[in-house]
């Protein structure tokens, strides 16, 4: 319980914290920039299957 009440109550719990839920975001739109370009590619040179 002491590291839950550290992580959300100290300047470097709730920057660890931040920086955490900015890696997860940045991530989400990294994958999703990729799969649109992918689909956009595949529209535009399709395969022939």
């Amino acid at each position: 319980m002491v590291a839950w009440k550290e992580l959300f109550t100290t300047d470097i719990g709730l920057l660890s914290v931040f920086t955490i839920g900015f890696i997860i975001v940045m991530a989400a739109y990294l994958l999703r920039f990729a799969l649109r370009h992918m689909a956009d590619e595949e529209r535009e040179h399709p395969t022939g299957k």
